[in-house]
């Protein structure tokens, strides 16, 4: 019981993994594929804690060739040489996780032997493959993406570290509030380990009643977990993903999305300038002559950000939001560019 208790719950079958259907669902490939240890060379990406270094393990279990795992942060060319070697004797399934930490050298080293099938690959990374992976690595292999966990795929593995008396808290009388489950699931933002952290330290940390009850309530759960897990790498996909979503919800003309993905960046960390950079990029191409004031107004904002900087900077800023999404459009102005290009 030394372990975290996210290491402890981690699903040893395909029995026991909770989400993630579409690809391991009755009937689907994947899952066909590690049942009957038929496998090719796989990558599976995706945000943290949503089943990736797991599902290598439960290959590690069913399959009956030897497995290798490998950390692209520790290994090198020398554990792939190694792992090599030992594969030349028998079949081998070689997981490398962070597998897009690996350099170019590295990828190298190990590409002709995924081509002779020397060795099965299994990748695992938080970020898309086709940007951060030997495209000639990622030619051979299939590609498996694996989704945020749903808000009923959190509960469920909450219900399950707290049934199970082997590995979770099934031996112990635990009283989990509805409020303070609602808010893990919440700030958690389907990252498994995220919850079972914040599980373990409130189980741990809070003193039983004199019935011996372990009571969570809704401040104990605050307190173990207080700030939403948002995914977002400014070099990484969820970047790209959520500024075109807030250009859309701009370009869409609906303020509430706009500002719900406002909010978003911010509180990540983005850099306000670039959000502005942005809108007034977006007050001419989409709003154009339709309000030809549009850019005055948000380059006006951009100024009294400059001036006032953070946090009171987040009100100019949510204005010229709010002022480009409610108004009138307009992409006249690439009218010219539309020519050019037909020409």
């Amino acid at each position: 019981m030394n372990n975290p208790l996210a290491a402890r719950m981690r699903p040893r079958t395909l029995d026991e993994f909770v989400g993630q259907t579409e690809i391991l669902g009755p009937g689907r490939l994947l899952r066909r594929a590690i049942l009957a240890d038929q496998l090719s060379s796989l990558i599976f990406f995706g945000p943290p804690g949503t089943g990736k270094t797991t599902l290598a393990q439960i290959i590690a279990n069913t399959t009956q060739a030897q497995f290798i795992a490998i950390n692209a942060v520790l290994g090198g060319v020398k554990e792939i040489r190694a792992a090599i070697a030992q594969a030349q004797k028998r079949r081998t399934v070689l997981f490398i996780d962070e597998v897009h930490r690996f350099n170019k050298a590295q990828q190298d080293a190990l590409l002709p032997w995924v081509e002779k099938g020397t060795v099965i690959l299994i990748g695992a990374t938080t970020e898309n493959p086709y940007f951060e992976v030997n495209p000639a690595l990622v030619s051979r292999s299939r590609l498996f993406r694996l989704q945020s966990l749903t808000a009923k795929n959190l509960r469920q593995i909450v219900a399950q570290a707290l049934g199970d008396k082997e590995r979770g808290y099934g031996d112990r009388t635990i009283e989990l509030d509805a409020d303070a489950l609602a808010h893990w699931v919440n700030v958690a933002n389907g990252d498994a380990r995220a919850i079972l952290n914040a599980l373990e330290l409130a189980v741990e940390t809070t003193s039983p009643n004199p019935d011996g009850t372990i009571a969570l309530t809704l401040p104990i759960a605050e307190e173990s977990i207080q700030q939403r897990a948002i995914l977002y790498d400014k070099d990484g996909d969820a970047h790209f993903d959520t500024i075109s979503a807030f250009i859309k919800s701009v370009r869409g003309s609906d303020p509430d999305a706009a500002l719900y993905w406002l909010a978003r960046m911010l509180y990540a960390g983005e850099s306000p300038r670039f959000i502005l950079r942005r809108l007034l990029v977006l007050a001419s191409e989409d709003i154009g002559l339709a309000d030809p004031g549009s850019i005055a107004v948000v380059n006006a904002c951009a100024a009294a950000f400059d001036r006032v900087g953070m946090p009171e900077g987040r009100y100019p800023l949510t204005q010229a939001t709010l002022y480009l999404a409610t108004a009138p459009k307009s992409n006249s102005v690439m009218g010219l560019f539309d020519a050019l290009r037909s020409r």
